[in-house]
């Protein structure tokens, strides 16, 4: 399952540099499909193909949030999700609305980083 950031963050930012996907970005900021990953654009269902560099909605305005589409828990790259563990408040926490078994995320990261 993906990490979600609850509104117990106290925004300190910690967070952002450790996620090896760039799917954490501080409230308020755009991002884009490609920052971070090889994805030059996604095909969403309903929507068609995005282009990778086309920036997207904030998803808090408030405080720091992730991407679930870009979050695969650090699995592939680190023993267990780094924005948890460097989180000051334990405000990274497992997303139960994107719950994904291991082969999944290792799909994800296959995906995001193919080059």
């Amino acid at each position: 399952m993906a990490i979600m950031i609850t509104e117990e963050c106290i925004n300190c930012g910690a967070c952002e540099p450790e996620c090896p996907n760039t799917a954490i970005y501080e409230g308020g900021v755009e991002w884009k499909w490609a920052d971070g990953t090889a994805l030059t654009s996604v095909e969403i269902e309903g929507m068609g193909v995005i282009d990778g560099q086309a920036t997207q909605k904030p998803v808090s305005d408030e405080f720091y949030y992730i991407v679930s589409d870009k979050c695969t828990e650090c699995v592939g790259f680190h023993e267990e999700p780094q924005c948890a563990a460097v989180c000051p408040v334990d405000c990274c926490v497992p997303d139960p609305d994107f719950v994904e078994k291991e082969e999944e995320l290792l799909a994800k990261k296959a995906w995001l980083h193919a080059e």
